[in-house]
């Protein structure tokens, strides 16, 4: 929805005198930016409640719908807390040095100085470890609780395989796997859907010079397209198997197969298959 700005302007003159403790009767230019930012933000926030139709939307006062907004930032901002703190009892970065900054030491920076209140709308973190999902139009707690539902996902897939087998699959990918930029789901997710691909047991990591031989030239003769449907097949069947078919941890890997398929194809078709995997 659009607003008038007289509209707006007695929710942030409220919302200023609160910031001020009513101790100035003005605030800088940037100020007042980013408290009309606060205000939008929470009214959207208010509009994307579930328990209200279009017509109570439509209908409620502005004022009202800030209010409601606030509160459901507010309340966003503990879920997101109580979520994160859930996957750090069983979270591991897999000595990747980006991962374990983001997530280990970042997040924690983004609670202690996340204002819900005069500026939701500041996401903090740069969030440098990439995720499988483009998550640029979002901001604030929005975009950190988005954020962490993607790396519970990653951490779901990752804890069902040992960290010895994660770490060596990373290395045989990138010696220097500790410092890499990349999602390591991905390269993860690409050695075992390959196995599968070959009818190899994923568990064993290792291809004979022969069967490399063979996947490469089986890649080779395929098109991109009909090899993104093969390893979207092995996808499910790495859910069905393992994962009890988690739909939305499939619907989450499935974000990776695209990128995985040109790699893989152009791997192949280059004779560097056993370069990534």
């Amino acid at each position: 929805m659009k607003y008038e700005m007289e509209e707006l302007v007695p929710i942030v003159a409220k919302l200023a005198e609160g910031y001020t403790s009513k101790e100035s009767t003005s605030i800088t230019y940037d100020k007042a930016q980013q408290l009309m930012g606060a205000v939008l933000y929470s009214i959207h926030e208010g509009e994307k409640a579930e328990h209200f139709s279009l017509v109570q939307k439509d209908e409620m006062p502005l004022e009202r719908m800030y209010t409601i907004g606030a509160k459901c930032v507010e309340e966003k901002t503990k879920e997101t807390l109580n979520l994160y703190n859930e996957i750090m009892t069983h979270f591991s970065s897999y000595e990747n040095k980006c991962l374990n900054d983001t997530v280990v030491k970042g997040l924690p920076e983004f609670f202690k100085w996340y204002d819900c209140k005069y500026e939701p709308q500041n996401t903090i973190l740069t969030l440098d470890y990439p995720i499988l999902v483009d998550l640029s139009e979002y901001t604030g707690i929005d975009k950190i609780y988005d954020y962490i539902l993607c790396i519970q996902m990653e951490q779901k897939f990752l804890n069902k395989f040992s960290s010895e087998y994660v770490m060596e699959i990373l290395s045989k990918y990138d010696k220097q796997y500790r410092l890499i930029i990349d999602n390591i789901c991905e390269i993860v997710l690409m050695n075992v859907i390959i196995h599968i691909l070959a009818g190899k047991n994923i568990s064993i990591l290792n291809f004979e010079p022969e069967e490399y031989l063979k996947m490469q030239a089986l890649i080779q003769t395929e098109n991109l397209s009909d090899l993104r449907g093969k390893l979207k097949n092995a996808v499910n069947v790495l859910i069905r198997e393992y994962y009890e078919n988690d739909e939305k941890l499939m619907d989450y890997l499935y974000k990776a197969v695209d990128n995985i398929s040109v790699r893989i194809k152009s791997a192949a078709d280059n004779g560097n298959l056993h370069r990534i995997l």
